[in-house]
């Protein structure tokens, strides 16, 4: 029993050191860590998914750190004109990226970068991700996932379209590796954002997509679409009726847009750890949860270790995805 309370005490006091160094003089010469507000880079215009994000997380970090946090919009070239710009900042803590898995994916879609997306930043905190659903149009009869793949194979050499919000996207890779699965004969249309792409599948000028939860939900009374199968592990409480792709016989469909926060590599070991732990005990409230819910996101509590090992296995696994379909983005 003395031992347990000599480790308990042993390990309050490390708590109490780190805090004691994350709040000391890490940003060189400026004083405790944050003396002046953090920038959150988002590679998105304002209004769509991540940037929400964004904002929800940037809005808890300045609460638990006591500094604002300026939310900054730098759209563009699939996330790549933000990226880049955190990757060239001052590695103090003060300029953040929060990314979407675009991260992962764009060194396998673009041929060159100027960063390097795991040695131009230090993981902070993957705290969310949003499946994908997907969806069909009602015209179609066709009930799952089995009875869709029956049907693309009936169309011979004319095959199925699917749509997405832009090439390079969750979505074109879902489709992309929807195809890849079965086998069937599918041709990947782009457009502009989420919902041109669903309207494609309500018109039925698509024969399937695969989408998020808020997209789908704000024309779900829509008599013209439906839906499949969800890309989470589990179903979600937002639709508990709608099978996961496992349960519809493709386990390696398992997928979904995910939100990270990260800094330029070499920031102080001390910061980095401050602004997870300010994440995790964001994402931790059951109100934050709920939010994050309602926009179809899982959240996730995570350190910066299996960040960084979680974005490499991400970049491993769609790189194999992209070269098999030869997935090029114009």
């Amino acid at each position: 029993m003395q031992h347990i309370i000599k480790h308990r005490i042993a390990a309050a006091a490390i708590i109490a050191l780190a805090g004691i160094h994350a709040g000391g003089a890490l940003a060189q010469g400026e004083g405790p860590y944050p003396s002046k507000p953090i920038h959150l880079v988002v590679g998105y215009a304002p209004g769509g998914g991540t940037d929400i994000m964004a904002r929800l997380i940037g809005q808890r970090i300045g609460a638990e750190l006591g500094q604002p946090v300026v939310v900054d919009n730098k759209p563009g070239a699939g996330q790549n004109i933000a990226a880049s710009y955190v990757a060239r900042s001052a590695a103090d803590g003060y300029t953040l990226l929060l990314s979407s898995n675009a991260l992962a994916v764009n060194i396998s879609l673009y041929g060159k970068l100027d960063y390097d997306p795991v040695k131009s930043f230090a993981p902070v905190a993957v705290f969310g991700q949003s499946p994908n659903l997907m969806v069909v149009p009602a015209a179609l009869n066709v009930n799952t996932v089995a009875d869709f793949v029956t049907y693309a194979k009936k169309q011979g050499a004319a095959g199925v379209n699917f749509s997405s919000s832009g090439a390079g996207s969750s979505q074109h890779l879902g489709g992309e590796l929807f195809r890849q699965e079965t086998g069937i004969k599918a041709s990947h249309v782009p457009y502009k954002g989420s919902a041109p792409s669903i309207v494609a599948i309500l018109s039925g000028e698509v024969q399937y997509t695969f989408i998020n939860i808020p997209s789908v939900m704000a024309v779900k009374s829509n008599n013209r679409l439906r839906v499949l199968a969800i890309t989470s592990a589990k179903r979600s409480p937002l639709m508990p009726d709608v099978p996961t792709m496992t349960e519809a016989g493709m386990p390696h469909m398992t997928m979904a847009a995910w939100y990270g926060v990260l800094a330029p590599a070499g920031t102080p070991a001390a910061i980095v750890n401050r602004l997870n732990a300010a994440i995790n005990k964001a994402v931790a409230d059951p109100s934050f949860r709920e939010r994050m819910q309602t926009e179809g996101a899982e959240t996730m509590v995570e350190s910066p270790d299996y960040f960084k090992r979680f974005l490499a296995d991400d970049i491993a696994r769609w790189r194999e995805v992209v070269k098999a379909g030869n997935v090029k983005v114009e």
